[in-house]
């Protein structure tokens, strides 16, 4: 077999956190790494979505953003550690952690963009919104997760919860980009930035979720290329749920850039910040009176600028 390839156990050992309780079990065979980890890839992979949400929520802190920001970035975080724990335990109590809190992380952007959506016209409302607004939105909000949390609990109807909690993102992400498509600049960067960084958000969600309903799919398919050719330990880079949190993670941060930079154009306050890409690549709103401190363009993938801060409006 090799010194750096062993293969996988006949059948599937007794780990340390006993039977399944979750209502999901992935294709990821249980125990097959650690004794104290049921799903390995599907466990660590999620140390993107804490990376990314907890940078989402620095940033958000660092450049006196809103406290929906910090508490979108934190509520993504602990989306990260639920999933963590019901993939680590397989524990249906660590499942609800995992689920439940992305629906109320996805709650929040709901509520702001519902609130800057202008019904009538379709497109963003200029003028704050009113507080009866804000607050009947919320109700509206609020009443929708805990019905989905409700049915949930009670008839434990999985495709159900995914199909509305995707009807809720879906929504947001249509919202917003009726948002970028009527949004008036003289600044040719700004809507340009704005359509790339939702472009790369997009796809990379799509991207995880085709991984998603790949591993659930063809399961079988996996598990006899991970058991026969590929062995351990390589066989949990074939783990397709893992890539899904990989992305997903990836993708929360980059929409959320988005989200950051509709709010601030809408709070007329674009002058006060930069979009950069920090090494060409990764999209981020900085105030400019912080100091960047690493390489960053203008532009996806384009050329380096000096560091000083240079606002693109």
């Amino acid at each position: 077999m090799g010194f750096l390839r062993w293969a996988y156990p006949e059948q599937s050992p007794t780990g340390y956190w006993g039977p399944t309780t979750a209502i999901i079990d992935w294709c990821e065979e249980n125990y097959v790494v650690s004794h104290y980890i049921a799903e390995w890839s599907n466990t660590i992979s999620n140390f993107m979505f804490l990376i990314t949400a907890s940078y989402s929520t620095y940033c958000s802190y660092r450049n006196g953003l809103e406290l929906r920001f910090i508490l979108i970035g934190l509520m993504f975080a602990l989306v990260g550690v639920g999933s963590w724990l019901f993939h680590m335990t397989l524990k249906f109590r660590f499942q609800l952690l995992d689920e439940l809190p992305m629906v109320y992380a996805t709650s929040i952007p709901a509520w702001s963009v519902f609130c800057e959506f202008n019904w009538k016209t379709w497109r963003l409302d200029t003028k704050q919104p009113s507080l009866k607004k804000q607050i009947g939105i919320a109700i509206a909000v609020f009443s929708f997760t805990t019905s989905l949390t409700y049915l949930y609990l009670v008839y434990h109807i999985v495709v159900l919860f995914q199909i509305l909690y995707g009807i809720l993102t879906v929504t947001v992400v249509l919202i917003s980009g009726s948002f970028a498509w009527f949004l008036e600049s003289p600044h040719p960067l700004v809507k340009k930035n704005i359509y790339t960084t939702m472009a790369l958000g997009i796809l990379t969600f799509v991207a995880g979720f085709v991984f998603w309903q790949l591993d659930q799919l063809f399961c079988p398919l996996w598990i006899h290329i991970r058991r026969d050719y590929l062995k351990l330990p390589l066989g949990v880079f074939l783990e397709l749920h893992g890539w899904w949190h990989l992305l997903t993670g990836v993708g929360v941060y980059t929409y959320l850039v988005v989200l950051h930079y509709l709010r601030i154009i809408n709070l007329k306050q674009e002058d006060q910040f930069t979009f950069i890409w920090r090494w060409g690549i990764i999209p981020e709103i900085i105030n400019n009176d912080l100091a960047i401190t690493t390489n960053y363009s203008l532009t996806f993938w384009g050329p380096y600028e000096s560091n000083n801060n240079q606002s693109i409006i």
